[in-house]
């Protein structure tokens, strides 16, 4: 409950701060929180990309790590 409640203080300031960012810019409101609660559609083609690599990265090293965490159980 606690991580919850300090997620949400955490989350409410920077909504916050990022819709207030994009109005200074001088977006409307309607098109400040749709970047801010999707911001997939504000990244270039290259963020994107590096990403895509990072999450790919990501899912490799952790069935990586439950196969030698599987193959280190089987040599006890």
């Amino acid at each position: 409950m606690k991580f919850f409640g300090i997620t949400l203080l955490i989350l409410i300031p920077l909504v916050v701060l990022s819709l207030g960012m994009d109005i200074l810019l001088g977006f409307d409101l309607d098109n400040s929180i749709k970047h801010a609660f999707n911001p997939f559609l504000v990244k270039d083609p290259a963020e994107l990309i590096l990403f895509i690599i990072l999450l790919v990265l990501l899912v490799f090293s952790f069935f990586y790590r439950k196969k030698k965490k599987g193959n280190t159980k089987g040599q006890q």
